[in-house]
């Protein structure tokens, strides 16, 4: 080996100068950095754990929401249609009041006209009694006495009414 310029001693002497180096450097360099490396990858796997965990969560929170934020618009809908429900109750129910206090005043006006026309209609007999008995008076240029008065008022009432 002489003869490739390969001396024994220095060859030896280099491996094991080369193998002390690499214990030491192994025992102190390399397994502190596999072992901060191995812890490295298991918080990175830990880390990509805990991601997925928080999808699943987020995913499961999301949907936790969409349902509350459904129920709470279904809510607010039949909540709605429940007040439109009772406002036309309320509306019909005004709408009849009001028909029917309509209905009141009209047959209380009738009610009065007919009684102011049955007043007006008896004052009419009276009058014109009264002016039957002046005409009479007048034309026959006689004084009639109260029994003449009234029975020709109440003939005259008799052929008013028929």
């Amino acid at each position: 080996m002489e003869a490739l310029g390969i001396q024994w001693k220095v060859l030896v002497a280099q491996t094991i100068s080369f193998a002390i180096v690499f214990f030491v450097l192994w025992r102190f360099a390399y397994r502190p950095i596999f072992a901060m490396l191995q812890a490295r990858r298991e918080k990175i796997a830990e880390a990509l754990a805990n991601a997925e965990k928080i999808k699943v969560d987020v995913a499961r929170t999301e949907a936790e929401r969409q349902k509350i934020l459904a129920d709470a618009g279904d809510r607010a809908n039949k909540l709605i249609d429940e007040g439109r429900q009772a406002a036309a109750r309320v509306r019909e129910e005004e709408t009849q009041k009001a028909v029917a206090a309509a209905e009141q005043i009209v047959a209380k006006a009738r009610e009065a006209a007919a009684q102011e026309r049955a007043q007006m209609l008896a004052q009419l007999k009276r009058e014109v009694g009264r002016l039957v008995v002046q005409t009479t008076t007048t034309v026959t240029g006689k004084i009639l006495t109260p029994d003449d008065q009234r029975r020709l008022a109440e003939e005259t009432e008799k052929q008013l009414a028929a």
